[in-house]
Order: C-alpha cells, then sequence, then structure tokens
C-alpha cells in the first residue's frame, strides 16, 4: 500500500493507524530522513531534498525485501510523479499489487498543522515559503501512473476512515 499527499496532510497518521488496524509494517520517508539527518546533517533545502531522494530509494529496498518475503507493507511519503520507475520496478519485481491512498485535508488545516507541528529540524519546516505551503496545501490528489485501486482519504473527517477500511479489506481479499 502506497500513502501519498501533501506535508501535514495526514499520512503518517494514517500510514500508523492502518499498520495497527491491518497488522502490516508501516515504513515512513521520515524515519530514513531523519536518520540521514542525524548522521549527515542537514545545512540547506537542496540537502533535505536530496536525503528526501536517498530515503525514499531506502525506502523501496526495504519494502522490495518484504515483498519478496511474501509480506504486504505500507510505503509512506510525499510519492511524486518521478518515483513511478522505482516503485513500478519494485512492485514488478516481488509481483507485488500497489493501492494508493491519497491524504488530504482542508487546506486550512494543513497550513494549522504544518506551522504547529514539531519536527526533526533537519526538515527545515521554517524555511518553506509561505506560497509553497499554500500550494502544497491545496493540491488536488495526484496519483501516480501504476496500476491498482485509488483511495482518497481526508484526514479531516474520521467518519472516513471506516469505509476506507472496508475498501482495503475488498481489495485484499
Amino acid at each position: 500500500m502506497i500513502i501519498l499527499g501533501s506535508p501535514a496532510s495526514g499520512k503518517t497518521t494514517l500510514a500508523e493507524r492502518l499498520s495497527r488496524d491491518l497488522g502490516l509494517p508501516v515504513l515512513c520517508k521520515d524515519d530514513v530522513k531523519e536518520a540521514l539527518f542525524d548522521v549527515l546533517g542537514c545545512p540547506d533545502r537542496e540537502r533535505s531534498r536530496c536525503l528526501s531522494e536517498a530515503s525514499f530509494h531506502a525506502l523501496a529496498r526495504i519494502a522490495r525485501t518484504q515483498l519478496t518475503l511474501g509480506r504486504s507493507c505500507i510505503v509512506e511519503g510525499n510519492w511524486r510523479a518521478v518515483h513511478v520507475p522505482l516503485l513500478a520496478a519494485l512492485t514488478g519485481e516481488a509481483r507485488a499489487r500497489a493501492a494508493q491512498i491519497w491524504c488530504c485535508a482542508d487546506p486550512g488545516e494543513i497550513v494549522r498543522r504544518f506551522t504547529s507541528r514539531h519536527r526533526h529540524l533537519g526538515h527545515l519546516d521554517r524555511l518553506m515559503p509561505a506560497t509553497e505551503l499554500s500550494a502544497a496545501a491545496q493540491l488536488a490528489p495526484a496519483f501516480l501512473e501504476l496500476t491498482g485501486p485509488r483511495w482518497v482519504y481526508r484526514s479531516d473527517s474520521d467518519p472516513g476512515y471506516p469505509a476506507l477500511m472496508e475498501q482495503i479489506k475488498s481489495w485484499r481479499l
């Protein structure tokens, strides 16, 4: 399962909840990225972007191991079109099926979450221009060109979670 969406849209919270409810391991991009920050540092946004890309590749490698062992998993991050070859190779090699869940919320809620959260300082959130944050908060679902089901989950509307779980359970059968 691939969970994607804009910053502060609720991706990690959803991934952790699904992990608990489905008994699947969750692999979060920021867990990898923050470990890289701790070892390599992060002096600027360009370096942060480079570490993000390294994190996506590490995440895909770990997921590939899980899938080739016959274990499903959840990968979470702000996956983009540039990552399609990485994910397509991952699912193709392991003969895995992939579902995508686009996590979103009201743009005002996303901005509130982003500006009030406390994350590893390496993310350099304080350097994100307000216009970039506002644009990210208003992104329409941008699913990746991969086969498999696609669901939108509004993280600011908890009643949507039971419906999402029903869709996932139907798909997994």
